[in-house]
């Protein structure tokens, strides 16, 4: 159980310095069978569990592998323009990769990460528990902190705010209220390290999409996830931290694509909302229906998923 001594997992007991921590809090710890700590820690080894990112897509894993390349069948760079929660990437690993998004915040945490693992975990460690302190963190100005410290508070905010939502205010701040502490220590300081490993084989992005794709050269991968509603055309979404992506934007990605010159032999997959508009733009293209996809509630899945799968291979 050595290695275990500073793991926290929902549910389970605290031990070592964090087990005396929250004693001294007097918070009530509810007890867990060591089958299902493993469980949990396994889960979280396979890459798939980091981040709580609405309209991720670490539930869709399931489907989404049997349709696209590992790693190893990747001879150029894995990119990925709408990263978000990073659930594809983490999962295939590439030993080479682009990742873009422009959720500022998610790329500082990324950048951080990549840079100084030991110093975000043993600031993501120290936050206090409980609704008070997330609160003043939440609330806290952190202009002029260093990298390392921003990419540790929105780490902990993710993880502790409600059901992983991703909304800001009208001036910009994260304006989520306080979820609880059980889905927080999933995170250990050997898999921030891990995480680090591999950015650092990841070139760190915060560009348009366009931009992006054009950089694409022979032999390239692109997995693309914009931000949509299932079944709709345009998504207007306070979930999203940049609020909506309309259907004039699904156009220009879709000329974007059909703009990458065949002789470079770039594939790309998309994930993306199945209505009839959104559809008629990939006519030609490879088109699957994802069986189970994302609800109109967060975190719930629904057999009506109204998404879809686009791939020119």
């Amino acid at each position: 159980m050595a290695r275990l001594a500073r793991v926290v997992v929902p549910g389970a007991c605290y031990v070592g310095r964090s087990l005396r921590r929250y004693h001294k809090r007097k918070v009530k710890i509810p007890k867990i069978k060591y089958g299902v700590l493993r469980i949990l820690l396994k889960k979280y080894k396979n890459g798939m569990k980091f981040l709580r990112y609405p309209g991720g897509k670490r539930k869709l894993l399931s489907f989404l592998v049997n349709h696209l390349p590992e790693s190893r069948d990747i001879k150029g760079t894995y990119i990925e323009p709408f990263v978000g929660g990073g659930s594809v990437f983490l999962y295939i690993k590439p030993n080479n990769a682009l990742i873009s998004d422009l959720n500022s915040e998610l790329i500082n945490l990324y950048k951080g990460i990549k840079l100084y693992p030991h110093k975000v975990w043993e600031t993501f460690e120290a936050f206090p528990a409980g609704k008070n302190s997330y609160y003043k963190i939440r609330d806290k100005k952190i202009d002029g902190k260093p990298l390392y410290y921003k990419a540790a508070r929105t780490l902990y905010l993710n993880r502790t705010c409600f059901k992983g939502m991703w909304r800001h205010n009208p001036q910009g701040n994260f304006n989520v209220g306080y979820g609880g502490e059980e889905r927080r220590w999933v995170i250990t300081h050997q898999s921030i390290f891990e995480l680090s490993q591999i950015f650092r084989k990841t070139e760190i992005l915060s560009n348009d999409f366009e931009d992006v794709i054009m950089n694409a050269t022979k032999n390239d991968f692109i997995f693309l996830d914009p931000p949509y509603k299932p079944g709709e055309k345009d998504l207007h979404e306070l979930h999203y931290s940049n609020g909506k992506f309309l259907f004039e934007e699904q156009v220009r990605l879709s000329e974007t694509l059909k703009s990458l010159a065949k002789s470079k032999l770039i594939r790309w997959a998309m994930t993306n909302s199945s209505h009839k508009d959104i559809l008629k733009l990939y006519k030609g293209y490879h088109i699957k229906n994802i069986p189970v996809g994302t609800s109109n509630k967060p975190g719930i899945l629904t057999n009506n998923s109204n998404e879809i799968l686009i791939t020119n291979y």
